[in-house]
Order: structure tokens, then sequence, then C-alpha cells
């Protein structure tokens, strides 16, 4: 046997994505290189680690008792790097997370502080919609996911954050400001919707469906942002979460419009495989997670209080 570390990593990332395509953009390589070093490592082997069907990849068994192998290796090799880290008086390692796009207002004041105690840990931060964040948690390609709906189909432990409250906005009033608003006013209004996939979209979408509304205008944007510029421009209301919303409410930019069932709540949790082993720099943030959680939503996110 003679393969390398490098191509442990590479065959490992192989089987968790199930793409040559994937692979390369992951290690920053082509897909040719990755093509090659697959070839070369399964030189190693009497017995046939993947196969190609229909042009796609499939991991045989033998494949996949290689590539446990693998990631325990490669884990060991890095607990080594740990304790000597350690030893050192000093925590190393990478720590990737993934977060849902509205997810962005929120995650980098949980790990401000813990980057700063530990200056040797490298972050690998990851936003997207909820589909694709999902995605990389049930394929191993992260450490924490940050998510405001638990996904109910994976074995997942978690620890809650703090709530996310989802109001109708737009660039004026209404109604005077303290009159609630009866939901059916919704069905007149040019309502902005996030992308399929988004939880935003269905947490919006199933306050619509409960309340039998009859939407009649719709537009749709790919990122929470430019939802929040078409409504600061007047092209429509949309029900978006509080938290992408301090200046602009603060600046009375924007108007929280009061209507019945208003706002939704659910609740930002990070959340990892069940399954997953835990790096040394994993389990220090989830320690200090439990520690400074409270400290950390009182310092930044007391302004919130105000709108409920």
């Amino acid at each position: 046997m003679n393969y390398s570390f490098h191509q442990l990593e590479m065959f490992l990332k192989i089987v968790q994505t199930k793409s040559i395509t994937k692979t390369a953009e992951a290690m920053h390589l082509t897909q040719p290189a990755v093509s090659i070093q697959l070839k070369n490592f399964q030189k190693q082997f009497d017995i046939p680690l993947t196969e190609v069907i229909n042009k796609k990849i499939y991991i045989t068994d033998f494949g996949k008792e290689i590539a446990e192998s693998a990631e325990n290796i490669i884990n060991e090799a890095n607990l080594i790097n740990h304790q000597m880290m350690k030893f050192k008086g000093a925590l190393t390692g990478t720590l990737k997370i993934n977060s849902v796009s509205t997810g962005k207002y929120v995650i980098p004041y949980f790990l401000s502080e813990f980057l700063k105690k530990n200056e040797n840990i490298e972050l690998r931060l990851d936003v997207s919609n909820k589909s694709k964040v999902i995605e990389n948690l049930e394929h191993n390609e992260t450490d924490f996911s940050l998510v405001s709906i638990v996904p109910k189909n994976l074995q997942l432990n978690s620890i809650e954050l703090m709530p996310n409250s989802l109001f109708l906005v737009g660039n004026e009033h209404i109604l005077s400001k303290n009159t609630e608003i009866n939901k059916s006013i919704l069905e007149g209004l040019p309502l902005i919707y996030r992308e399929e996939g988004s939880s935003t979209r269905m947490t919006m979408e199933k306050f619509i469906e409960k309340n039998h509304i009859n939407v009649r205008k719709k537009l749709q944007l790919t990122s929470n942002e430019a939802v929040k510029q078409a409504v600061l421009a007047g092209i429509g209301y949309s029900i978006m979460p509080i938290i992408g919303l301090k200046n602009e409410l603060q600046n009375n930019q924007l108007q929280i419009i009061p209507i019945k069932g208003l706002p939704i709540k659910t609740t930002w949790n990070i959340v990892w495989l069940k399954s997953k082993k835990l790096s040394p720099v994993a389990k220090a943030f989830v320690q200090e997670l439990e520690n400074q959680k409270a400290k950390i939503i009182d310092e930044s996110f007391s302004w919130i209080a105000q709108y409920h």
C-alpha cells in the first residue's frame, strides 16, 4: 500500500458528495486532477471502490468501508495536531459552519469572542438557503448548521440559541401604528417572496396557506437582502425575520405592519449529526455556546424585545 493522506481526504470527500465535480470544488482542484487521484488510489486495491453507471458515481460496499477507515485516520491525524497545540496551550483546527441566509445576522455574534480567544482556529462559514444547508449537513460536510426550522428526517443534536420572529414589513404604514389589521389585507398587497428552498419562504407560505389567504400578486427574489431592498424601494411587502431589519426599523425606513396572527415565531438552532465525531475545536465551540449564549443574546439582541 502506498497511498497518501491527501488521497484519503479526497476519497472521503468523493464518498460524502458522490460527485467528482463537487469534490474538485471543495478541494480547490480540477476535475481531471481528482479523477487521476481516484484512479491512482484505486490501484492500491484489488476490489473496486466505486462504480460509474449512466455517468453517475456509486460507492461500493468495500469503498464505504475504506471511507470509514479513511475518516478515522484523518480524525486521528487531526487529533495529533490538536494534542500538540493543546500541549502548547493553544486550540487549533478548522471550524466548519453552514448557515441559512438570514442566519448571517445571527451567527457572527456567537463566533466573535470564541475566535478572539482562539486565534489559531480557522473558520469556514458557508451561507446559503435551507435546502443547501440541510444537504451539506446530511452529507457530513459541515460541523454545525444554523437553522430556524430543524429538519425532522435527520438524527440531530441541537442547541437552542434564540427566538426568530417574522413580521410583515413595508416602507410605509397602511393604517395607524397601533391598529391591528385583518389578515385578509394580504390579498391586496404585492407580496415579495424568497426563492424556493428558503426557510423564510416556507414559513411565509405556511402562514398564508393556514389562513386561507388568496395571494394575487407575487414577486420572488433570491436573497433576504434583495427582498429588503425591494421593500425599501416600495415595490411591495414581505414577511421577514426581524433580525436583519434593525437599522431600517430604527431609522423608520421600514415599518412593521401589525397583522393579526403575526409575528410568526420559530427558534434559531445550532444542529449537528448525532453520529458526528466532533473535533476538539467543535467540542470547544459547543461549550462556548452553552456558557455564553445568554450573555451574547442580552448584549447583542435585546433590541428585538421592543417590537413584540
